[in-house]
């Protein structure tokens, strides 16, 4: 029964890993119905400013003390995330207003290898570390209850409280702020939302900068924990079962669509792995997508979306 705990509990917290790049798909679709290729390099591209800032900080200021130094690294790439929100809506979609959603899904294409290009360009191409103080030792728990106690690494908790924070707030945001509402009205209608006096530009930009925190938290959650290298950016790959499942208009479908990704991946592998010679890991979130695809398009919590003719 332990074993099988620690499994689950693996599983789930790889999930909630997920759920995080899965959020920055969901906030942009959601205020503006655009498909974000481009979410999994601003993973990388946030993660690579954080940990090159922690680098150069140090020798620009003097400064040692490692939390000062990380909460100046989050800062400035916090900044940066919000200036590469600005030049997308400026460069990019404000020149696209009322284009059709295939030329929106190709532009986003392109902001993803451009921003690919300067991530190597500025910050290098080598393997770099996040150190944020995360405990990276496991512990056991549970051991009144199971012979040897449940492994559970704490560092994951960590990460799964980060999460449920972001979460909580970015639920409130969308549904007890006027601007959130007024991102919801954009997604719904464009031409209905500038009807009514709500600027386009303006709301693009904040949905890409809280996409582009999202990206910002997901990079150091991942980084602390894989460092950050270039392949960080094919997370929006094992995002997308994520999405597909929860629903792309839904921030808790996303968290409860990583759980289930997360969960499933690692005890399929576990108990079913043996049987058929493995690597089911690798695919089972995209089998599971494709079956939802085949009965439940919209997914777990998604809108139906119902064309009138």
């Amino acid at each position: 029964m332990s074993f099988f705990l620690e499994t689950l509990i693996g599983g789930l917290m790889s999930g909630m890993l997920y759920a995080l790049v899965a959020l920055g798909f969901v906030l942009i679709f959601k205020a503006s119905g655009v498909f974000n290729l481009a979410q999994g390099v601003m993973v990388l591209f946030a993660a690579l400013a954080m940990a090159r800032l922690a680098e150069w900080i140090p020798g620009w200021i003097g400064l040692e003390n490692r939390i000062a130094v990380n909460l100046l690294a989050f800062a400035g790439a916090a900044l940066l995330m919000f200036v590469v929100a600005w030049a997308v809506e400026r460069f990019a979609l404000r020149h696209l207003v009322n284009q059709s959603e295939a030329t929106l899904l190709m532009a986003t294409l392109g902001i993803a290898y451009f921003l690919e290009g300067v991530g190597q360009s500025v910050f290098g191409s080598n393997i770099y570390k996040i150190d944020i103080g995360m405990p990276k030792d496991p512990v056991f728990v549970f051991d009144n209850v199971f012979d040897g106690g449940v492994l559970v690494e704490p560092q994951d908790l960590i990460a799964a409280g980060i999460v449920a924070a972001l979460v909580a707030a970015l639920a409130l945001f969308f549904q007890k702020t006027a601007t959130g509402r007024a991102l919801r009205a954009v997604a719904d209608d464009h031409r209905a939302a500038q009807s009514v006096g709500i600027s386009l530009s303006r709301i693009w930009v904040i949905v890409w900068c809280v996409a582009g925190f999202a990206a910002l938290v997901a990079g150091m959650v991942w980084g602390s924990k894989l460092t950050v290298q270039f392949s960080l950016s094919t997370l929006a790959l094992r995002a997308l079962p994520v999405v597909i499942l929860g629903g792309l208009t839904s921030i808790p479908g996303a968290i409860v669509g990583g759980l289930i990704i997360g969960a499933g991946e690692k005890l399929s592998e576990v108990y079913l792995g043996p049987y058929v010679g493995g690597g089911i890991e690798i695919w089972f979130a995209y089998v599971l997508a494709l079956a939802f695809l085949l009965v439940r398009p919209q997914g777990l919590f998604g809108e139906k979306i119902i064309d009138r003719v």
